[in-house]
């Protein structure tokens, strides 16, 4: 049988290539009364009273049933040892044998652990005695409580496998010449090939780490092999929900094992998979080499993936993910102009709300995970209405909760629809119900995601998609475009007169009609009046100080908004500073878009009026 790295399908720089061999004239049992006489082959019992977990003795079964067994050949007599037990089977003394074998046909054979290996360290081999039973140190593991994986079938078809016995004692046993280590090699084996392809993926790039940066460090290498690290992904994925291990989330995924390596190191604590109480860390470092291991754990946990720019394998990954040809700018640019105008379109003039039902439909219809994905963020749309203040009026406190936790949850769906547009409906609606605190929360993480670089749909045909083309080329390649369209794309905020999401201050804005209002500056107009309202003056100054620059801007790009949005954004300013006592600048902001405002589609004229009176 085939193990190692090649034996479980990663062929790596450097991989042996490691054989075991069952060895026909021997038959372990766990107990005398399971032996079964079989030819030849002579029966050997366990005997764990006096090893560590995960080994045992093995004392040859002279009687069994008032019958003397096979005589047995001179060859394994000198590698038994006599004791107050009976006859114990020496592994050191099996490895010596077995050297001897292999030393006469390849020359140069050497003991590496429990295996024989050749002169160039290419080739191990394991001979090794089998038991054909799941044996009890182990049975816990049949039954202990997991996630989804391994699957009960898995585990079916690892107990049917038995296990191995290699001959290698713990080290520094009294008794480490007699003792020979418990192997599930079979078992893992058929653990590491259920592995998804990510699983595979993250398994390998831990292994990358071990032999290309981490043994680059002298004092460091052979204190980590790849079984240890084998171990962790078997924990790890008992513990995690398949889910997790999507590609992409390969990244995130690998950084999860290597933080839980780096606990591991940090405690001295990694359990057998099958046999717990055996500690693989006991007594594994010192404190010279525990603390280079965790400093050195820590420094690449630290650089994240660029780890690997210091591994030869992977040192040119950052190139290939960036290497952007030009008809890939090409193509994925013509698929942007076509397709995000159209989205544009949906988004500002179709009525999400009435088309939930059809776009359901379309959702599980799709043959494709593109439309799927894109669907559902429309759907996600749908969900974001906005609650209707009536529905508060007429209702008890009872009635008044239950709205409030199903428009609530409405919301929290409609997150998913874009990047910025969702999390103001949810921070005006805290806001509108003088949860202050929680509204500012969410409008600091807007505020944080809204860059130069976010798309606003509403003005989508006014801007050209060459001069961002490379950003969303760059983020495809990291990304599913749907992911792209949330993190990138916002619309704007819009509501009409029966809002139950509309700040008060702003009512008298709301027409019948819907409403829009610029995602940016209406985020820090809310974000002035949760300030204002905590009585912090300061911070509301300065939330005041932002909205005006954005106003800046705005006005300074003609084509950045149209009529009415930029005004609503000149009204807000006057509203703020009116607030603040400083009536003579409010006039003069309600003056301003009072002119402009030819349509009288604003409150400019009705709000300036007032400030007369």
């Amino acid at each position: 049988m085939t193990s190692g790295s090649k034996g479980e399908g990663l062929n790596l720089n450097g991989s042996d290539t490691d054989f075991m061999f069952f060895d026909r004239c021997g038959q372990v049992y766990e107990s005398e009364a399971e032996v079964v006489i079989e030819g030849t082959r002579l029966p050997f019992i366990m005997n764990t009273e006096d090893t560590p977990p995960c080994f045992t003795q093995l004392y040859l079964l002279t009687h069994h049933q008032n019958q003397t067994l096979v005589r047995v050949s001179v060859s394994l007599m000198n590698m038994l040892d006599k004791n107050h037990l009976g006859y114990a089977f020496s592994s050191e003394l099996f490895r010596l044998t077995q050297l001897s074998h292999v030393s006469s046909v390849a020359l140069s054979s050497k003991i590496h652990g429990p295996c024989i290996s050749d002169e160039y360290d290419q080739h191990d081999f394991a001979y090794c005695l089998k038991c054909d039973t799941w044996i009890s140190q182990a049975k816990p593991w049949t039954r202990r409580p997991r996630t989804a994986w391994p699957s009960p079938e898995l585990i079916s078809k690892i107990i049917s496998c038995g296990v191995l016995f290699v001959p290698i004692g713990c080290k520094g046993s009294i008794n480490e010449n007699l003792e020979w280590r418990i192997s599930f090699s079979v078992g893992e084996k058929f653990l590491t090939f259920s592995f998804s392809h990510t699983q595979l993926l993250c398994y390998a790039m831990l292994k990358l780490l071990l032999k290309e940066i981490i043994e680059k460090y002298g004092d460091l290498k052979g204190l980590l092999c790849s079984y240890f690290l084998k171990t962790l992904m078997f924990w790890i994925l008992e513990e995690t929900e398949p889910y997790s291990w999507r590609p992409n989330n390969l990244i995130p995924c690998f950084m999860a094992c290597l933080q839980r390596l780096l606990y591991c190191v940090e405690y001295s604590i990694l359990s057998h998979y099958f046999i717990p109480d055996n500690n693989l860390f006991l007594l594994r470092f010192n404190t010279s080499n525990k603390e280079a291991l965790t400093t050195l754990l820590k420094n690449v946990y630290g650089h994240g993936i660029h780890c690997f720019s210091f591994s030869e394998t992977l040192q040119d990954y950052q190139s290939q993910c960036y290497n952007i040809t030009e008809s890939f700018i090409s193509e994925n640019n013509r698929f942007l102009q076509h397709f995000m105008p159209s989205y544009c379109t949906i988004l500002n003039y179709g009525r999400v709300e009435s088309l939930s039902r059809l776009l359901y439909n379309f959702l599980h219809h799709s043959r494709t995970r593109v439309l799927k994905r894109l669907f559902a963020i429309q759907i996600s749309a749908a969900f974001k209405f906005t609650p209707v203040s009536s529905m508060y009026q007429t209702s008890s406190n009872k009635q008044h909760y239950l709205i409030y936790k199903h428009h609530l949850s409405h919301l929290m769906i409609g997150l998913q629809s874009d990047a910025i547009s969702g999390l103001l409906m949810l921070a005006s609606f805290f806001y509108v119900a003088k949860h202050y605190f929680a509204s500012l929360t969410i409008l600091r993480h807007t505020l944080g995601k809204y860059t130069d670089e976010t798309i606003y749909l509403r003005i989508f045909k006014n801007i050209a998609i060459y001069d961002m083309q490379h950003h969303v080329v760059n983020l495809t390649m990291k990304d599913t475009f749907h992911t792209i369209l949330k993190l990138l794309t916002t619309r704007s905020f819009q509501v009409d007169h029966k809002s139950a999401i509309v700040p008060q201050e702003l009512q008298q804005d709301v027409s019948s009609n819907c409403t829009v209002f610029h995602p940016l500056p209406f985020a820090h107009f809310l974000h002035f009046l949760c300030c204002y309202h905590l009585h912090d003056i300061m911070s509301s100054r300065e939330s005041l100080k932002q909205l005006e620059q954005v106003n800046r801007t705005i006005l300074e790009s003609c084509s950045f908004v149209s009529h009415p949005v930029s005004l609503n954004t000149v009204i807000m300013c006057g509203i703020a500073h009116q607030l603040l006592d400083e009536i003579h600048t409010a006039r003069r902001a309600f003056q301003g878009t009072a002119t402009l405002d030819k349509d009288n589609l604003t409150s400019a004229a009705s709000r300036l009026y007032n400030l007369f009176q």
